[in-house]
């Protein structure tokens, strides 16, 4: 399954286990951006656990709040950014913090969606 969403603030592509989103550049995610995961949630992943991918192609700001409404969405198993710039690796452990779900950072896309596979088994 492979299903992909266009939202004005980036798009989001679904798939069996976990969903990759890239953000547009210069926006910011927003606690009001989590309604969308929540609906993602609802209406793909009934029953289902699943790992939300962050695709960091782009240059964007994250709100830390976020991950608190991120942490209640209970078959959500895992959060990975994906990225190769060391700074927004460095930037991803003060976002941990914030988020109670297995949290991890990978250079490559791949990697991130293997992780997410074993997470989901």
């Amino acid at each position: 399954m492979s299903h992909e969403l266009k939202y004005p603030f980036g798009n989001v592509t679904i798939h069996d286990n976990y969903v990759i989103a890239v953000m547009n550049e210069g926006i910011t995610v927003t606690p009001e951006l989590n309604d969308v995961l929540e609906d993602i949630s609802e209406q793909f992943f009934t029953n289902k656990n699943f790992v939300y991918i962050t695709h960091r192609i782009n240059s964007y700001a994250v709100d830390p709040n976020i991950y608190f409404r991120t942490s209640k969405i209970q078959n959500l198993v895992g959060f990975a950014v994906v990225t190769g710039k060391k700074i927004v690796i460095d930037n991803t452990e003060l976002e941990s913090v914030f988020l109670t779900k297995p949290f991890k950072a990978f250079s490559k896309l791949d990697d991130a969606i293997i992780w997410a596979n074993a997470l989901c088994k």
